[in-house]
Order: C-alpha cells, then sequence, then structure tokens
C-alpha cells in the first residue's frame, strides 16, 4: 500500500509539472507563436508562463490586456523591455498569483476588489505610468520599477523602485487579511509617501523622499495606522519640504482616535527648510532618536526624542547617486542592529544600515539577476539560536 502511494504522489507531482507552458508572443505570429498578448492570455492556463519577444523598431503591442488567470510575462530578449500601449486590468480571484517582468506599459495597470480571498500581483524590472492596486484582499508586490505617475496599493512590498509622484497606501479594509505587513524600502519618491492603512504593521526604510516642493503636504504623512501596532520610519532622506501651515514637519503623522500606535523614527535626513518642524505628531507614540537636519531640530507630539541633531553639515546628491555625505556620516544609532554594510556605524539617511539603497541601486547593475528584498536577523547570536531568514530576487 505505501508503495502504491508513493507512486500516486510522484505521478501527481510528474502531471503538476507537466501542466506549466511557456507560450511565445513575436510580432506577427512569427515561428509558430501568438501574434498578440491577448491571444496568448486566451490559449495560456493557470501557472504558464508567456513570453514576448519585443518587436523591432520600438513598435509597440497595440492591445488592452485583461489578466484572468495565474500567469507570469517575460522579455524573450535579455534586457529588453516589450513595449505595450493600452491598459492592463488583472481580474482577481482567490489564489491567483500574476508576475510581470521586463514590461513597458504606456498606460495604467489595474485590478478590483476582491471579496473572498487573495490576489497577489507582482511587477518586476518593468516601466509603467500610474498602478492602481489600491483595492480590498490584493498584495501588491514590486520592484525595480519605474513608474512615471504615482503607485496606489494597499498590502505589499515596494522595493528599489522609481516613483516619480506619490506613493499612497490606502486604508482599504481587507476581509481576508495577508500574513505580511507593508514595506516599502529603498525608493525613489519624487513627491509623498502617504499612509491610511489600518490592516498592516508597516516599514518604511531607506527611501529617498521628494526631490521638489509639493504644496504643504508632508513627504512622510501618515494618517492611520493598525491599533497597537509598531512601526518602522528609518534611514530616510527627505531633502525638501514647503509648509505654509506652519503645523506639519517632514514627518508627520496625525492619528485620530481610537486609532493608537507606535512609531519609531531613526536615523533619517530631514532638511525643511520653511518648516516649523521636523516631526510633527499628534495621537501617536513617536520615538525620535538619532535624526538629523540641517535646520534646527524641532519636534511637536513625540514622546520621546534624544540624539537628534540640528544644524548639521551635510551635502545632499538629489540628482545623480541620492547620497548623504558630511556629518551624517557614522553618526547613526549606534546599536549592532543598525551597522551599515560594511559594519561601521549606520549613516543617517538612505545609504545607511542593512537595507543601503546600495542593495537597490548598484553602481553598474547590468542586465544580471538582482535580490530585490531579504529579511535576515541583524544582531550578533552567541551560542545556539535558531536564525531564520527569507529573501526573493527577479532575472531581468
Amino acid at each position: 500500500m505505501k508503495k502504491q502511494l508513493f507512486f500516486i504522489a510522484i505521478a501527481s507531482l510528474f502531471t503538476t509539472l507537466a501542466s506549466a507552458a511557456d507560450l511565445y508572443v513575436r510580432d506577427f505570429g512569427a515561428g509558430g507563436a501568438y501574434a498578440t498578448i491577448s491571444a496568448a492570455i486566451t490559449a495560456a492556463a493557470d501557472g504558464d508562463r508567456i513570453i514576448i519577444r519585443p518587436k523591432a523598431g520600438g513598435i509597440p503591442y497595440a492591445e488592452n490586456l485583461v489578466i484572468d488567470k495565474s500567469l507570469s510575462f517575460a522579455s524573450e530578449t535579455l534586457g529588453a523591455k516589450y513595449l505595450v500601449q493600452g491598459t492592463i486590468v488583472v481580474t482577481p480571484l482567490a489564489g491567483r498569483v500574476v508576475t510581470i517582468n521586463n514590461l513597458n506599459l504606456t498606460s495604467s495597470l489595474t485590478t478590483s476588489n476582491l471579496i473572498a480571498g487573495r490576489t497577489t500581483i507582482n511587477i518586476l524590472n518593468s516601466t509603467t505610468s500610474a498602478i492602481f492596486l489600491q483595492f480590498q484582499n490584493i498584495t501588491t508586490n514590486i520592484s525595480g520599477t519605474d513608474i512615471n505617475g504615482s503607485l496606489y496599493f494597499s498590502n505589499g512590498k515596494i522595493t528599489g523602485s522609481r516613483i516619480n509622484d506619490s506613493l499612497i497606501c490606502e486604508g482599504i479594509t481587507d476581509t481576508i487579511l495577508s500574513t505580511d505587513g507593508v514595506e516599502i524600502v529603498g525608493n525613489f519618491v519624487g513627491r509623498y509617501i502617504d499612509i491610511s492603512q489600518r490592516n498592516y504593521t508597516f516599514k518604511i526604510l531607506n527611501n529617498f523622499v521628494g526631490s521638489f516642493a509639493f504644496g504643504t503636504i508632508s513627504l512622510i504623512n501618515i494618517v492611520a495606522a493598525k491599533n497597537g501596532s509598531i512601526n518602522e520610519i528609518q534611514n530616510n532622506t527627505i531633502p525638501f519640504f514647503v509648509d505654509s501651515t506652519g503645523s506639519k514637519g517632514s514627518i508627520t503623522i496625525t492619528l485620530t482616535a481610537p486609532n493608537t500606535a507606535t512609531f519609531s523614527i531613526l536615523n533619517n535626513v530631514l532638511s525643511s527648510p520653511t518648516a516649523n518642524f521636523e516631526i510633527y505628531a499628534t495621537g501617536a507614540t513617536v520615538y525620535a532618536y538619532y535624526n538629523m537636519s540641517a535646520n534646527a531640530f524641532v519636534v511637536s507630539g513625540v514622546t520621546a526624542a534624544s540624539s537628534n541633531v540640528g544644524s548639521a553639515v551635510f551635502t545632499v546628491n538629489s540628482t545623480t547617486t541620492y547620497a548623504v555625505t558630511g556629518a551624517n556620516v557614522n553618526a547613526g544609532y549606534p546599536d549592532d542592529e543598525f551597522r551599515d554594510l560594511d559594519l561601521s556605524l549606520n549613516d543617517i539617511g538612505n545609504y545607511g544600515g542593512s537595507n543601503s539603497w546600495a542593495n537597490y541601486w548598484p553602481v553598474t547593475p547590468g542586465n544580471k539577476p538582482q535580490i530585490n528584498y531579504l529579511n535576515t536577523p541583524r544582531r550578533i547570536y552567541i551560542g545556539t539560536t535558531t536564525l531564520n531568514a527569507t529573501g526573493s530576487g527577479y532575472s531581468k
């Protein structure tokens, strides 16, 4: 009986492996491939991969895509993106996973609410216009992607991407909660990060936020959080913020009762020449340590603050490397947990700590595969200890 069960298990495994297929899309259906991406989607089954050859001369695939299966998409040409002139809509379904690599999309990508279950949408090494994924029970993971407009989402990981406008985590109420929180790590954000999500703990780490002024909206603005959560805002660089109201800061947290949460604000460069405050908070427990500003370091509503440095002398490169040099070097929180990649003391700003900007924006990336997420212990352990680490990566 054991042998029979083993055979059934092996047969089932091979059936599963055999069910996944690669479908090719090429201009004019060359070599027996599909001529359009839509035709390949129609012919595909859950788990299949659609491999798309970019058209010569930058000619687009002119079609609006509806993705209604668990599929992955990739370019047939190493290092080249396939151009789609149109929109993409992902139809959500419990357990559905859609992974899009190497896309250049001229218009928007969106989905809709899912009542039961969760859908996961992964966007890697792509270029798009605005992305609208702020819907119920949708997990969004984006890495290495240029977004020419704004990004809206409600759960997931956003890493190593360039969002030229704003990054907004909407306050959607999920009915089926994700096991993961919200992580925004190592991104360039042209205007501001805004959080109104109450379902998940969040981490905002090593981002370069706000390369130009934008009205009176804070460059990291928190208006809601998961009740009782402990959230991290660490090693970000916020070089410029205009406040004409006199009641906001580079980091502003305004929670409304009964919403309560705790925020750890460490190792950030906050340089707001026209603001009254570097950190402004109401309705929250906020700890601010080892942050730095070129101006007087003034806070409001902060529970505890120490070792913050005002009138510091440093230089921010806001056009190419996005690096901070000067008084910030080795000036961050001295605990081992926050040490830099070379094990020196934390550099305040987006290059400091284990989640350094350098992880996501290498000087010569080429077309090499890239690790886009790594979560490992940050302390030195002595003796017998179980260490848990998780990570992910993608091929270009």
